[in-house]
């Protein structure tokens, strides 16, 4: 990125990357907080905003739920049965069925759920919102009296946001049913240790972390490719302007999911 900007000397170069840098995740700061008040705000759920909030939500839910709760039960019948028969050889069965639940549950379900919404929705719907500033539709909003981010960018966000902890919730439950099933079978007998085992890996701080966590995920592939996408310079971008949302977002997830290790495990 430093080397992309001819004729300016080395700390110029610096100083000028660290500027954008910096005005892109102000950015983002400042548009999560704008959302955050629209969210809060009666006036955002008009006739209209209803409207388009109930289509996105369905848009970026129901096509994809189907598949990425198929795809979560392979995965998890997969890991599963890797885990069992690992522990097993090394005499370590007692703690196949915790070390999956932790594992999968905790730590993969959320983050692929997360990045799975951002590759099929909320991504290409940043790609749209710059377009739609582009054609003149923004303007067009605002000589009606609308305002673009609510009518546009909020149902988007919110939907982004739906998607990601609808597909984590549902795949959660679907992955403990299987772990249970893999390790069990199709009979009750091992339900109480089951359940006294799911207790003690969901502690209230535990879960308080994965709760935050998911809403954390959630946020982040909602909001900054949607900033991206407002902000966008159209022909003047530079050549790896788009790439910079993505190195954000995936940069802002590698932190959450850091703070969520060290919240759980020190």
């Amino acid at each position: 990125m430093i080397s992309r900007l001819p004729g300016l000397s080395l700390p110029e170069r610096v100083l000028s990357t660290a500027r954008r840098w910096a005005v892109a995740w102000w950015r983002i700061l400042y548009l999560g907080a704008v959302v955050l008040v629209l969210v809060l705000s009666p006036s955002s759920y008009g006739t209209g905003t209803r409207k388009a909030l109930a289509r996105h939500v369905y848009l970026d839910t129901a096509p994809v739920l189907l598949g990425f709760t198929v795809l979560a039960a392979l995965i998890s019948l997969v890991l599963t049965r890797i885990v069992v028969v690992t522990a097993l050889s090394y005499g370590l069965s007692s703690y196949a069925l915790e070390m999956v639940i932790r594992v999968l549950v905790l730590e993969l379900i959320p983050l692929t759920a997360a990045l799975f919404v951002a590759m099929r929705c909320t991504i290409p719907n940043g790609t749209q919102m710059a377009r739609l500033r582009r054609s003149g539709r923004f303007d067009v909003l605002r000589r009606h009296g609308a305002d673009p981010v609510r009518v546009e960018l909020l149902p988007r966000v919110i939907a982004g946001v739906f998607a990601s902890i609808t597909l984590a919730a549902l795949s959660c439950v679907v992955a403990l049913v299987l772990a249970y099933l893999g390790v069990y079978g199709f009979n009750l007998a091992g339900l109480p240790s089951y359940t006294r085992m799911f207790g003690q890996v969901f502690s209230p701080s535990v879960t308080l972390v994965f709760v935050l966590k998911t809403v954390f995920f959630s946020l982040a592939v909602a909001l900054i490719p949607m900033a991206a996408g407002l902000h966008d310079a159209g022909e003047r971008a530079q050549p790896d302007s788009e790439l910079g949302g993505l190195a954000r977002m995936f940069a802002v997830l590698l932190l959450i999911e850091v703070a969520s290790l060290m919240g759980n495990y020190y």
